[in-house]
Parts: C-alpha cells; sequence; structure tokens
C-alpha cells in the first residue's frame, strides 16, 4: 500500500474539512477550494509550508512524534486519527518482515474461549478482516449460507468486508446497509495504516477498489474509526429483524486479531432469537436444502470470497 501517497491523501482530507473559525483564524476573501490553506496548517503546526506541501505530495515520510502532534493539533484530530496519521507516517513501525504476509492463524487459546461462549455470537477476525474462528452462534448469525468450516483453510476464508460488498446474502442482512459499510471503510483505514506493508491487506483495497463503485467512494473520503462497540440492525433470514449490540475485544499483541461478539438485552425478543441459534433444529437454508454445521459453500458464493 502506498503509504506516502494515503498519507497525503489523509491530510488534504482533514484540511478541506476545517474552516477557519473551527481552528480560530479569521476568513478573509472567497476561498477557491473548501477547507484550510495549507499555509494555514502549517502556520497552525508551527513548520514551513514547503515541508507541510512535501508531506501533502507524499515526498515524506518517518515524521517524528512532534511533528504527528502538532498536524494533530492543527487539524483538530482525534485520538484515533492521531494514531492513523503516526501509523501512515511510518513513524516506529514494526511489523516483523516475516509475518507481514503470511496467512494468520488464529490462537488455540483464543478458539477455545470464543467455543465457550455457547450463545453469545463470536467472530474472530483476522487483521485483514477475514474470519479466522467463530463459534457456532456467530456462524449461523452472520453467515449461515457458508460452510462453518471455512475459516480453518486459508485460501476459502469468508472476508467480512468483501463479502459486505459483493456478496447480496450479506448486503440484504443489514437493513442499513450504508451505515454498516462506512464504519467498515472506517476500520479498515485504521488496519490499513497499522499493517501498511501487509499485501493481502492492499490486494483486499484494490479488489474492492475496482469491484464495488460504493467501496471506492467511501474509501477514497478516507474515514478513521475505532468500531469497538455500538449497535447493529440485521434482517436475519431466519430469525428476522434484530437490534443487537457488539462489542470489539483486541488482543494485546500486535497481531491485529479481534473477537467480535453479539449481545442482546436480557428478556428482549433479540435475546430469545439468539437462544434459537444454538437449537439443532434451526433451518438454515441454502440453495433449496439446509446447511448444517459442515454445509458447503454455494457456487455464487464462493465466488464473492475469491
Amino acid at each position: 500500500m502506498n503509504q506516502p501517497a494515503a498519507m497525503g491523501n489523509f491530510l488534504r482530507k482533514r484540511r478541506a474539512a476545517l474552516t477557519p473559525a473551527d481552528v480560530g483564524l479569521m476568513d478573509y476573501g472567497t476561498r477557491r477550494v473548501p477547507g484550510l490553506r495549507r499555509e494555514e496548517v502549517a502556520m497552525l503546526a508551527g513548520m514551513s509550508v514547503t515541508y507541510y506541501a512535501r508531506l501533502e505530495q507524499g515526498q515524506h515520510l518517518n515524521a517524528s512524534d512532534a511533528v504527528v502532534d502538532s498536524l494533530a493539533r492543527a487539524l483538530a484530530l482525534t485520538e484515533v486519527e492521531r494514531k492513523h496519521l503516526a501509523d501512515l507516517s511510518g513513524h516506529k513501525r514494526r511489523t516483523p518482515k516475516a509475518s507481514r504476509n503470511r496467512p494468520d492463524q488464529v490462537r488455540p487459546g483464543t478458539k477455545r474461549l470464543v467455543d465457550s461462549m455457547g450463545p453469545v455470537p463470536a467472530v474472530v477476525l483476522g487483521k485483514r478482516t477475514e474470519v479466522l474462528a467463530w463459534n457456532q452462534a456467530g456462524h449461523r448469525l452472520v453467515a449461515s449460507q457458508l460452510d462453518f468450516y471455512a475459516p480453518g483453510i486459508p485460501s476459502e476464508r469468508p472476508n467480512l468486508t468483501r463479502m459486505l460488498f459483493l456478496d447480496e446474502a450479506t448486503r440484504s442482512l443489514y437493513p442499513q446497509w450504508r451505515a454498516e459499510a462506512s464504519r467498515a471503510v472506517a476500520s479498515l483505514r485504521l488496519l490499513s495504516g497499522r499493517f501498511a506493508d501487509d499485501a493481502g491487506l492492499a490486494a483486499l483495497v484494490g479488489e474492492l477498489t475496482l469491484k464495488s463503485p460504493d467501496f471506492a467512494t467511501m474509501w477514497a473520503e478516507h474515514p478513521v474509526e475505532n468500531c469497538m462497540s455500538g449497535h447493529k440492525a440485521l434482517n436475519h433470514p431466519q430469525l428476522g429483524a434484530l437490534e443487537l449490540g457488539f462489542e470489539v475485544l483486541t488482543m494485546p499483541d500486535d497481531s491485529g486479531h479481534r473477537i467480535l461478539t453479539y449481545t442482546a438485552e436480557p428478556g428482549s425478543q433479540a435475546a430469545a432469537a439468539l437462544d434459537r441459534l444454538q437449537r439443532p433444529s434451526l433451518t438454515l437454508a441454502r440453495e433449496g436444502g439446509e446447511l448444517g454445521q459442515a454445509g458447503t459453500w454455494p457456487g455464487s458464493l464462493r465466488q464473492a470470497q475469491r
């Protein structure tokens, strides 16, 4: 992934989103383009216009913490955006070369943890938003049309972001699809900065940019968000309309692995629906038949995964 270009794009987007009033400056005359001028950002950040212009033009990397902090203050960045800018700058990046592009594997302890969650749907995600593992409830909630064992085969792993944009069955799962997609893109942007040298992640972004105009438009806006908790509306093919909370538990290492869990208010209809996910009798439709724990992928869905 071209980090100098990504850093320049991020700086331009954030500069364009601010007005002089946002940062305590007087506005004199008509502006040819929206947002702050380069010289205004440079002045607020305490650096030369030439140096700042080089940053926007992608001609300088490895900016120091002091430079990143100055830019974050000048552009009124959130803490998440400031961390993203630091990742894009290349400063203190520590990704070992040997582990950049190899397929991830879920740790056995993490797999046992999600299996033990029982009625709580849980999905283990890798740094490329690929599914490394899920428990039965998680599989049946987010991808009942797929093979339960697919995450164990690197070449056939489902990828939640790819499915969201390229798989109609997944797209129909979210009645508020655009909000869900925007959140996914913002999260992927954060990962792309943190794991800038990962070829698989760059390939995913390239594929989605080519195949999905929606993704290309959202990606170009350079949104950044650390999506750790919130609510999701789902329209499940067997359980109907659901309003669920979600929590993302991040592993305390540099793997980028996360556990995505779904919960419902105790005693609610959504909670009762999640309980049904544990019943062996729950019918999971696929191409005119039923899909159990060891079912097979429909051909169209296999294509969407590749």
